[in-house]
């Protein structure tokens, strides 16, 4: 049973509170919700941490900013092309304390959904980032940048514009920003178009968003040639929190409520607040040429540490996966 299915199941008990009012029935009734929360939703697997990502009730990034910054301006345009709007870009502040902040923006409805694009950043969405982040170095300003795209835009006219020059470029100029930058992937955080918005001093992961090279179906098809066992290559590719913690890939992991983020909306984004600032007051003792080496370093060793993991855990058993 995956987590979506235990969710389901879950619901049901809850509906039953409503009907049954008062009295022991619902006493009892809770305290039994109360335990399936406690036995079911907190043994996960990299499957259900998949599933969580891409929940369909998931907070998407504008409730995180307007939750964290209700004077949020946003800001439109690359000044080359477009706007695109599955990326949100603009100033805020959290605490009195401004930031510039950019994220990538999933749709509630299919409606919103086909104008945002699915969260799938074209070249100017990139450009339209990176215009911002310039705009933060020169005011001195700290960004955050909240990751929640399947990938970049594979379409013809994205790779027309430049799609892959367009990443590269953030990854080259966020390489060189002298100001404070913070990174949250909060659902799912996937390829290239994840890591244009990526390279920070401190990245940071909801407990059951996902980060990784590509989609488990993806890995599942290049690999075995079968995309139905993307349960299996999840496992295999340790994209979860938990996992890229271990490889020090990231920094943090933001806990979420039993569940997933969307059952306690309001205390995902407390914590998430908590999690920015408690990083923020960290980095802003550093100096500007500090934190330019420091995350360059970081980048670094993400190669060393990745093989050095592998290693010391014997590589990939082919004849088990």
């Amino acid at each position: 049973m995956n987590i979506l299915e235990k969710e389901r199941k879950l619901n049901e008990l809850l509906s039953q509170v409503d009907k049954l009012g008062k009295g022991d029935s619902v006493l009892n009734l809770k305290k039994e919700i109360e335990a399936y929360k406690l036995n079911e939703m907190t043994k996960l697997t990299a499957w259900d941490r998949v599933l969580l990502a891409r929940h369909s009730s998931r907070p998407r990034a504008l409730e995180y900013i307007n939750y964290l910054s209700p004077d949020f301006i946003e800001l439109h345009g690359d000044r080359l092309f477009r706007d695109d709007k599955s990326i949100v870009g603009g100033i805020g502040t959290i605490d009195g304390i401004p930031f510039t902040i950019i994220a990538q923006q999933k749709g509630n409805t299919i409606e919103e959904n086909i104008e945002r694009n699915f969260a799938m950043p074209h070249p100017e969405g990139y450009r339209k980032a990176l215009r911002l982040m310039k705009q933060a170095e020169k005011f001195k300003r700290p960004i955050i940048t909240m990751i929640d795209t399947p990938g970049a835009y594979p379409g013809i006219g994205a790779e027309e514009r430049g799609q892959g020059q367009a990443i590269a470029m953030n990854l080259l100029e966020m390489s060189n920003l002298t100001v404070p930058v913070i990174a949250i992937v909060i659902g799912e955080g996937g390829s290239g178009g994840a890591l244009a918005l990526g390279l920070a001093n401190k990245v940071l992961m909801l407990e059951n968003s996902i980060y990784s090279i590509l989609s488990p179906e993806g890995y599942a098809t290049i690999l075995w040639k079968d995309s139905s066992k993307a349960i299996k290559a999840a496992e295999v590719m340790k994209l979860t929190s938990y996992d890229l913690k271990e490889f020090e890939i990231i920094d943090g992991i933001i806990k979420e409520p039993l569940g997933g983020a969307h059952f306690d909306r309001e205390e995902t984004f407390k914590r998430t607040k908590k999690a920015i600032l408690d990083e923020y007051f960290k980095l802003r003792r550093l100096s500007g040429t500090e934190l330019h080496y420091q995350r360059n370093n970081k980048v670094r060793n993400y190669g060393f540490l990745q093989r050095f993991n592998y290693e010391n855990l014997g590589g990939l058993n082919n004849d088990k996966y």
